[in-house]
């Protein structure tokens, strides 16, 4: 992660979208803001992917869940979305969609800014040497985020779904609870009814086990585990 990097907030009340712009700017990020769906479309289609996009749910027109539905038919950039705490179903729904986190009005900026770092920080390949594993049908390329299916090719994942691919290959044949997914994945203790982990392992199996023997286990109150062996290559 660069301090330069350039965060896209689309956001329709134009007091939160000032006041997130300046507070990341001083942050030393790059910000460009938009009011809805058709100045997203501008962005993209004139200057291009930005590191990581704010998207709230609440828009007038087409919705922040449309437009995330859309952007990930195309697109790997992460999305953070930004809904109303009693909107459950529409977080749970905005991770089904594809969002790699939410986060809940009213915030703290500086949440904010943790969130949009911790994701950036993520997607950084890491400094050593290309590290390449392979589960079942699957190979996972660690240094470059990348997954491919041995016939099929090229798995698109998004961020938050090859962190979760990440902390199973790294930790094969154990069980591993949803707090401590979340924590190694999120940087944060998971609420008891909080669904996030349960919806982003669905859709990484929907994903990487199409037409395969299932590959990540469900283990009743304790968590997951991914149960085939992982080769390093």
């Amino acid at each position: 992660m660069t301090e330069r990097s350039r965060i896209l907030i689309i956001e329709d009340d134009a007091e939160i979208r000032g006041l997130v712009r300046d507070y990341l700017q001083r942050q030393g990020f790059r910000v460009d803001v938009g009011d809805g769906g058709a100045a997203l479309d501008r962005f993209l289609s004139v200057i291009g992917e930005p590191d990581l996009i704010v998207l709230d749910i609440m828009l007038p027109g087409e919705d922040g869940l449309s437009l995330c539905r859309r952007i990930r038919a195309k697109s790997s950039v992460p999305i953070l979305m930004l809904t109303a705490r009693s909107e459950d179903i529409d977080r749970i729904i905005g991770l089904e969609m594809g969002a790699d986190d939410y986060l809940g009005k009213p915030f703290n900026p500086r949440e904010l800014v943790a969130r949009i770092r911790a994701i950036l920080r993520r997607r950084e390949p890491e400094p050593t040497a290309c590290r390449r594993v392979v589960v079942g049908n699957i190979s996972i390329d660690l240094s470059t985020r990348s997954v491919e299916h041995k016939e099929s090719g090229s798995i698109p994942l998004t961020s938050a779904e090859f962190d979760l691919l990440e902390c199973f290959v790294t930790r094969p044949q154990r069980v591993l609870s949803r707090e401590q997914l979340m924590d190694w994945t999120r940087g944060r203790q998971a609420d008891p009814l909080d669904r996030t982990i349960d919806v982003q392992v669905s859709r990484l199996r929907k994903k990487i086990e199409s037409g395969e023997v299932a590959l990540i286990k469900t283990v009743r109150n304790a968590g997951y585990m991914l149960c085939a062996p992982v080769e390093e290559h």
